[in-house]
């Protein structure tokens, strides 16, 4: 599987953006998919994941109630909604795939190449 995360960019507290990343490979969709993300001087950190086909839900504490994980297994597709932004949520975001038994772990299989997102007060 190999994953291509897009969307980030530079936004102001309070703002809203949508993360996207685009799969290939028919194993896309037997995977759980998820979002990690890394702050500077920081290590990464688990953020949000979806289900293969039940579309269950998980979230990191810290983003609970503002980011939303979502996922479109026909196009390839997973997304991540990221409302009320704040300034800790400054980071460069992952794109993860691996089996179920990863959760509640960081240890995804695949990862793709990462997208900046860096929010100011």
């Amino acid at each position: 599987v190999q994953l291509q995360a897009s969307g980030g960019g530079l936004v102001q507290a309070g703002a809203s953006l949508r993360l996207s990343c685009a799969g290939t490979g028919r194993a896309f969709s037997l995977y759980i998919m998820g979002w990690i993300r890394q702050a500077p001087g920081k290590e990464r950190e688990f953020v949000a994941a979806i289900g293969v086909s039940t579309g269950r839900t998980y979230y990191a504490d810290s983003v609970k109630g503002r980011f939303t994980i979502s996922r479109d297994n026909a196009k390839y597709m997973v997304y991540l909604q990221m409302d009320s932004l704040t300034p800790e949520d400054t980071a460069v975001y992952y794109c993860v795939a691996g089996p179920k038994s990863v959760l509640p772990t960081i240890h995804y299989t695949y990862w793709g190449q990462g997208t900046l997102v860096t929010v100011s007060s």
